[in-house]
């Protein structure tokens, strides 16, 4: 795993998580990993660009078929669930119009953490990659339209969702519980943009 320290973390600290991780990576052939590789940094690039957000402030980890970021101590949560959610979905929309269609699963969390010798270690990213890996947040991508599928926490969906700021909609996500390596999870899942239209 490749870990960018900019900007380093100091202490444990409570942060929002992103993680991002594109749908049948591992059934391309080498030539169109390195492809989407290019086209995934580009989609996340442009979506936090036109949400007002700047990724060169985002501590990430960065995964073959997807990412794992921390955000800056002052970033609106309400606002990137909202904005850069819906930003990514029009950009994947884009691609597919122009006949190369990427989907994707994003999971977000709020927790505690810290960057360790091989990564970030603590709540937060376990929560994230457990929620952006989970069969149901798979299952839901693989059956539905969108182009994007967006998993957050229940502790997300209690705190920020509900607050319907920045024209957040909770009706457009749906509950769910799942169990993995011992551990019960529960989160809310929400299949494309979750504004209101």
């Amino acid at each position: 795993m490749k870990l960018d320290t900019m900007p380093p973390l100091d202490g444990l600290v409570y942060r929002l998580v992103v993680a991002v991780d594109v749908e049948g990576y591992s059934k391309l052939d080498a030539l169109d990993q390195s492809l989407v590789q290019s086209r995934l940094g580009e989609v996340l690039d442009l979506a936090a660009q036109d949400a007002g957000l700047d990724r060169s402030h985002w501590y990430r980890q960065v995964r073959g078929d997807g990412e794992l970021a921390v955000l800056p101590a002052d970033a609106d949560t309400a606002w990137v669930i909202a904005h850069f959610t819906e930003r990514l979905a029009a950009n994947l929309a884009e691609l597919r119009r122009a006949g190369t269609p990427m989907r994707m699963r994003v999971a977000m969390h709020c927790g505690t953490l810290t960057a360790g010798r091989f990564g970030l270690v603590g709540d937060a990213p376990i929560v994230t990659c457990r929620l952006l890996d989970a069969k149901v947040a798979r299952k839901e991508l693989a059956t539905t339209g969108s182009d994007l599928v967006l998993v957050v926490s229940q502790r997300l969906f209690d705190d920020v969702v509900r607050s319907r700021f920045h024209d957040l909609d909770p009706s457009r996500f749906r509950a769910t519980r799942f169990r993995t390596k011992g551990v019960s999870y529960a989160g809310y899942l929400c299949p494309g943009p979750p504004r209101r239209g």
